[in-house]
């Protein structure tokens, strides 16, 4: 995650929201080389994809490394 990744009243609002996404569902360029069947995504309230990890773990550290209060989506 960058700051131009992000729009100012992403950079104001400090939540983002993790969720699976199953790799099939995702564009083919950014699915090829990935080997597992789900990946966590990082998205803003605004509903843009700031990352995409291969864990839930790790979405949680990325967003919180980053200042970001992560929220899970069911």
């Amino acid at each position: 995650m960058t700051k131009d990744n992000l729009s100012s009243s992403d950079l104001n609002d400090r939540t983002v929201y993790v969720s699976a996404v199953n790799v099939a569902d995702l564009p083919e360029v950014v699915a090829k080389g990935i080997s597992q069947g789900r990946v966590y995504s990082l998205n803003s309230s605004t509903g843009d994809r700031l990352a995409l990890v291969k864990d839930r773990s790790l979405a949680f550290v990325l967003a919180r490394q980053n200042e970001f209060h992560p929220v899970p989506v069911h």
